[in-house]
């Protein structure tokens, strides 16, 4: 395979395949474009939750019992602010938020959030190549029979609760790719979409001008894995989203999702009698073990989809 795998991701189970990607290809050999739709600003500071959820979980930091946050984490300054009466919904530890002040601080130096990005992933050991999806601010808008609320306040301050009208990325249109994110899609070898919510963390990336007619014109393999599995989302509100949405819940709504910038949907076996109708919705199909519950999972997974790449280079 020439060029390098460029995988999309976004949440935990993006992180999840990211990290056993990681294990498996050489640092040089993978770039990681992160959906940064969901960053906002709390207590002042610059947070980037998906960037953040992928660069612990890189790290060796992220803590195993919700995927996301730093493992063995305190709330001590969380607790101080209840007691001012701030608001306290967002669950930012005292060891992420260490991560939030250093990355506000170089921002406002002049730093673009790529080279933030790339200066935290190198003071954590993390080597292989993690960058956002823009240097641009692109902001993830949930519009509910309760009003338009930010990604945050509809993902954790409300749980998901309110019912969904639509969804659309504020600032996508004026945003650029970034820098490591357009250089990828130039050289890569391979596409991969990590099974991340289709709406959310996926969707913000797709958004952004270009890439759309980057990927539909893409030469290598392109291959996904449906973050649905059954008629259920591993982890998220995927599910309900797109059933609100007036999608179907399924592997087959995410082929549709993807239909001309994706040759392969990976099912999960669970799914392998809807193999047929994959293939009726635009893109091939291959059933796997997808459910990463390990570290071992997540290095199977990756190198089965690696295979798949390079049977897909040679047909």
């Amino acid at each position: 395979m020439n060029g390098p795998v460029l995988a999309l991701a976004g949440g935990v189970g993006g992180a999840k395949l990211a990290l056993g990607l990681s294990h498996v290809l050489p640092p040089r050999q993978l770039v990681i474009v992160a959906n940064t739709g969901d960053d906002d600003v709390f207590h002042g500071l610059h947070v980037s939750p998906d960037l953040d959820t992928l660069m612990y979980t890189l790290a060796g930091l992220a803590n195993p019992a919700t995927g996301w946050g730093v493992v063995g984490d305190t709330f001590g300054v969380l607790d101080m602010l209840k007691r001012y009466g701030a608001d306290s919904w967002f669950g930012l530890g005292d060891r992420d938020l260490a991560t939030h002040i250093e990355r506000t601080r170089l921002l406002r130096e002049g730093r673009t959030l790529s080279e933030v990005t790339r200066y935290l992933c190198g003071k954590l050991g993390v080597k292989t190549a993690l960058a956002p999806m823009s240097d641009d601010p692109v902001r993830t808008m949930v519009e509910t029979d309760q009003g338009t609320l930010a990604f945050q306040d509809y993902f954790v301050k409300h749980r998901c609760e309110p019912s969904l009208r639509n969804v659309r990325f504020a600032g996508a249109s004026k945003a650029q790719a970034s820098p490591a994110f357009q250089n990828a899609l130039n050289t890569a070898g391979a596409v991969v979409y990590c099974p991340s919510n289709p709406v959310v963390s996926i969707g913000p990336i797709l958004a952004l001008p270009g890439v759309m007619e980057h990927l539909k014109e893409f030469r290598g393999p392109m291959v996904a894995i449906s973050p649905i599995v059954g008629d259920h989302a591993l982890r998220g509100p995927a599910a309900k989203m797109l059933l609100e949405l007036g999608e179907e819940v399924s592997c087959v709504g995410v082929a549709r999702r993807l239909a001309g910038i994706c040759d392969v949907l990976v099912v999960d076996r669970q799914d392998a009698h809807r193999v047929a109708d994959v293939r009726a919705a635009g893109m091939d199909v291959e059933v796997m073990d997808t459910i990463m519950e390990t570290d071992a999972d997540k290095e199977r997974l990756a190198r089965e989809l690696l295979q798949l790449v390079e049977t897909l280079v040679e047909s």
